[in-house]
């Protein structure tokens, strides 16, 4: 079967517009979609006190209404057998200040640290709706309680519904009354790297926004 090709793509054009320039890389598939958000996810129970804190970079959000998202963890990970267990857990988002914390817990276990809190000088503080611990170090804390699960190849996808998002009222703009993440330089993760990330580039609908005529 003939596939149909847009008219403004002949080969001519195709070589035009290619000419001098590199020929693209050819990769095997792999997982190349960066940045993605470098988040301390927290889990276990804050009472008793039996808690860990795990760096997780594949996570994303869902579905707005009703709000939820998820995180990808490896078997393997400690915090896999504590949030099977407990079905909870909360994402913390990360910050410049917090890229040491961030990458500590990625390379280190519950089984070899008992208390990655206390050896971080972090302060866990309790969740309105889960078991779990927030991190009060981060800008926002999301409380989430998983309603799915699938083994996904290498890792565990776990689907949760955010119950419960709490602020740190630091990073609130007085004049305007909007929270301005900006402010806590938030951290992602890219390709084996992390970048603060800076300039705001644009809100959103920027591109279609009618300008306001000038008064003369």
């Amino acid at each position: 079967m003939k596939r149909n090709v847009p008219t403004c793509y002949n080969e001519k054009m195709m070589s035009n517009k290619n000419e001098g320039k590199r020929d693209r890389l050819i990769w095997p598939g792999g997982t190349m979609l960066f940045p993605l958000p470098a988040v301390l996810v927290s889990c276990g129970t804050l009472v008793p006190y039996d808690c860990n804190l795990v760096t997780i970079a594949w996570t994303g959000i869902l579905s707005t209404k009703p709000p939820r998202c998820y995180i990808s963890v490896r078997p393997e990970r400690y915090s896999h057998r504590m949030i099977k267990k407990s079905s909870e857990f909360v994402i913390n988002l990360t910050t410049k200040k917090l890229k040491k914390a961030t990458d500590w817990c990625g390379v280190k276990s519950k089984a070899q640290i008992e208390d990655k809190f206390s050896a971080l000088q972090l302060t866990p503080i309790p969740a309105k709706t889960v078991s779990a611990p927030l991190l009060a170090e981060a800008p926002i804390n999301l409380e989430c309680k998983v309603f799915n699960e699938m083994a996904c190849g290498s890792h565990t996808v776990f689907m949760a519904d955010i119950t419960c998002v709490q602020a740190d009222p630091e990073y609130f703009d007085s004049k305007s009354g909007r929270f301005d993440l900006s402010k806590a330089t938030p951290i992602c993760f890219s390709h084996g790297h992390y970048y603060a990330l800076g300039e705001a580039l644009g809100h959103f609908g920027f591109s279609i926004r009618k300008r306001k005529k000038k008064s003369p």
